[in-house]
């Protein structure tokens, strides 16, 4: 996966939020560290940002797939949200 340097997403102004890519390194790294013992948690939650990257599932759709992933690992899904646009939130 190349991940941008930041990245952004349109909130209901219009305006963009940034997303440190530090921020989406460290979430990552937590992810693989939550599911060592499952590397195909990892490597699901990684294809599920690849097909949101190339527009093939949308944010509800993404919302949707991660919180079933990370099903029971309430600080990762409260984690996730820093990385959807505004207006979105998974509870």
């Amino acid at each position: 996966i190349t991940l941008p340097t930041s990245v952004t997403s349109p909130n209901v102004q219009g305006q963009f939020r940034q997303v440190k890519f530090e921020n989406a390194l460290d979430f990552l790294d937590e992810v693989k560290l939550v599911f060592a013992n499952q590397p195909e948690v990892y490597n699901q939650f990684l294809d599920i940002m690849k097909e949101f990257k190339t527009k093939h599932i949308d944010t509800p759709g993404v919302i949707m797939r991660v919180k079933e992933l990370f099903k029971g690992r309430p600080a990762l899904v409260l984690g996730f949200n820093n990385f959807l646009p505004p207006g979105y939130k998974i509870s």
